[in-house]
Formats: C-alpha cells, sequence, structure tokens
C-alpha cells in the first residue's frame, strides 16, 4: 500500500499533468512555462522540476499516461481471433475515449509543425506500442493457423482504422459526437467480423499453407 508521502506525490504530478495539459491547449506549448504550470497545478517550481527537470518530460509523461492501458492487461493468446480482437478493439475504444486525449491529438496538431518532436513523442511512446501490440497478436495468429494474415502491419492499420474512425476522429470536428457505449461496442464488433472475413483460414488458403 503507498504511503502517505508517496500518495501526495502522485497527487501533485496528477495536478502538474492535468495543469500543463489545459495550458498546453489554452496557450500553445511554446508559450507555456514550467513556472506557469506549476502556479496552475498549485505546486511549487521546486516539486515540479524534481519530477519534471524539462517541459520534454512533462510532454512525454503526458503522452504516456494517456495511452496507459489497464493495469496488467498483456495481448491475448492466439488460437481465438474473434475474443482476441474482440479485446484489442475494446482496449483501443477505451484509450481513444480516455478524458483529455482529444485534447492531447490537438496540442499535437497544432504545434507539431513547429515542434515535431511531439508528433513523434506521440507516435512512439503513444499510439506505435499499442499498434504493435496489435501487429504482434496478428501475426501469431498467423503461425498458429487461424488467421492468414500475410501483412499484419496492414491488417493492424485496417482494424484499428475502422474503429477509431468511429470511435475518435469525430470527436476532433464535432463536439458533441458522444455515441453510446452500445455503439461503440457494436463498431467493434464490426470491425473484428470484417478483419475475420477477410482473412479467415480458407480450403485454399489452408492448402497452400500444408
Amino acid at each position: 500500500m503507498p504511503t502517505y508521502h508517496q500518495r501526495l506525490a502522485e497527487q501533485k504530478r496528477t495536478a502538474i499533468v492535468d495543469a500543463a495539459t489545459a495550458l498546453f491547449l489554452e496557450s500553445g506549448y511554446d508559450k507555456t512555462s514550467l513556472a506557469r504550470i506549476a502556479d496552475a497545478a498549485g505546486v511549487s517550481k521546486a516539486t515540479l522540476f524534481k519530477q519534471f527537470p524539462t517541459k520534454a518530460e512533462l510532454f512525454d509523461a503526458i503522452v504516456t499516461d494517456y495511452w496507459r492501458t489497464e493495469e496488467g492487461a498483456l495481448t491475448p493468446p492466439p488460437g481465438d481471433p474473434a475474443a482476441g480482437l474482440t479485446a484489442l478493439g475494446n482496449r483501443y475504444v477505451a484509450l481513444l475515449t480516455r478524458p483529455g486525449m482529444v485534447a492531447l491529438f490537438r496540442i499535437v496538431i497544432a504545434e507539431a509543425p513547429r515542434f515535431p518532436e511531439l508528433g513523434q513523442t506521440q507516435f512512439k511512446l503513444g499510439k506505435q506500442p499499442f499498434f504493435d501490440a496489435v501487429r504482434d497478436y496478428l501475426a501469431a495468429e498467423h503461425r498458429a493457423g487461424t488467421l492468414v494474415v500475410d501483412d499484419p502491419v496492414l491488417a493492424a492499420t485496417q482494424f484499428l482504422g475502422m474503429i477509431s474512425n468511429f470511435a475518435f476522429w469525430p470527436r476532433m470536428l464535432l463536439m458533441n459526437w458522444a455515441p453510446t457505449g452500445k455503439a461503440m461496442a457494436h463498431s467493434v464488433a464490426e470491425a473484428v467480423q470484417t478483419v475475420l472475413a477477410r482473412y479467415a483460414v480458407t480450403a485454399a488458403s489452408g492448402a497452400e499453407r500444408a
């Protein structure tokens, strides 16, 4: 169990990350100083600098926090692609609809022309690890003989794209876009069925692999 000081440190860290996200969105990454973030978070500059010596490290932490999956979440084992893809799809929806995720993307899109490293951070620390997990899962199903996926990168792109085009991207333009949980689950189910239909093991493909 965390000690009092550990809990306090975590509360301060959360306050710093929340304040930085709001200020980056309001004023831009370049015009937001660490001192201003410390003031908005209600912490001393010494406390902020101890946790985040630079603004770049703070942004890295924001991206990592926003893309962190639930504790103990693992890539499903191969053998049941319908169940595995459903689990991954639902996990992706949970990430994309996390409070603040839209704001994070807006910060990156607005600042990337001047600070391309922000886009690189968002990709490498955020989306890339999850994408790699889906790619590796599809490759594992291919090796297990349950799907025929010769290009797991393309298959992962198709699968995640179908989900994000409903669950996330409209939110970037439509402020009132808020599909129900049932609608989200349906979009995942349809994406799973599409992938299964495209990459199912047929008699011909089974003969080729044999």
